[in-house]
């Protein structure tokens, strides 16, 4: 499900459902939300680096396990404060909280849930041929991990936009055009351990420093951000052409979607 091990003071965090291109459980989430804390308190860490097992990155969510569970959609959404990050945000934004570079190996499938955790990495370093996409908009629905106050500081507005509209997938090459990765590498492994190299030989304050500086000077207004994802969610969930967007997922058969509900 998740495989944490430490080389050298490198934390190397591995998704490990390769049967299901490591789609995301509930408790895959609760799994990676307490894998950030306890790494938060590691004070001899240098960096972190995710990657998933068996040639995908994720799949995005495994929707048929989170189904089983009802309850589960809404602990995944629940937050005290509306600014707050609820679980599904933490496992994307809390990446940035930690004080070393974090890194995200891609290769294969990398949609939607998937994606917005590479997202929430430092670097993200993919194959060529890898896909991403940000899939949410297929089921009538709207990104809501997080990734809101992140990409405006990743890629172009109207690159966002379309990505997230359209649900289409891109390539590494593609996705590298658009600022979303930040290299493509036909051995990402390798090209991990070489950047490893070039950090770990600088000062881990020195580190913590410029990473905490630039996401002060990117950052938008991240409770604000959160609130609107997560409430928009919500009423997408709720919405007759959310039921559309769903079937229309699923059959052939094309259904009309109603008037546009006022926002």
């Amino acid at each position: 499900m998740l495989a944490v091990e430490h080389h050298n003071n490198v934390a190397w965090v591995t998704l490990s459902r390769p049967e299901k291109q490591n789609a995301l459980t509930f408790d895959m989430f609760i799994a990676i939300d307490e894998t950030i804390k306890q790494l938060k308190k590691d004070r001899q860490l240098r960096a972190v680096v995710i990657q998933g097992a068996g040639g995908n990155f994720c799949s995005g969510l495994d929707v048929k396990s989170i189904m089983k569970q009802p309850m589960s959609v809404l602990r995944l959404l629940f937050k005290w404060l509306p600014g707050n990050a609820n679980l599904a945000q933490r496992v994307c934004l809390a990446w940035r909280s930690l004080p070393v570079p974090v890194i995200a190996l891609i290769s294969g499938n990398c949609f939607g849930g998937g994606l917005h955790i590479a997202l929430g990495a430092d670097y993200r370093i993919a194959t060529r041929n890898a896909q991403l996409a940000i899939m949410e908009s297929k089921w009538g629905l709207c990104p809501d991990m997080g990734s809101g106050p992140l990409l405006p500081s990743i890629s172009n507005y109207d690159q966002v936009l379309k990505l997230a509209s359209l649900g289409t997938c891109i390539t590494g090459e593609q996705a590298l055009q658009i600022g979303l990765i930040s290299e493509v590498s036909d051995d990402p492994h390798s090209s991990c351990l070489a950047l490893l190299e070039g950090l770990l030989i600088r000062s881990p304050d020195t580190l913590a420093a410029i990473k905490r500086i630039n996401q002060t000077a990117y950052r938008q207004n991240l409770r604000a951000t959160l609130a609107k994802e997560t409430f928009a969610q919500i009423k997408l969930l709720l919405s007759k052409n959310t039921k559309v967007a769903m079937h229309n997922a699923t059959h052939s058969e094309q259904k009309p979607y109603r008037l546009r509900n006022k926002w």
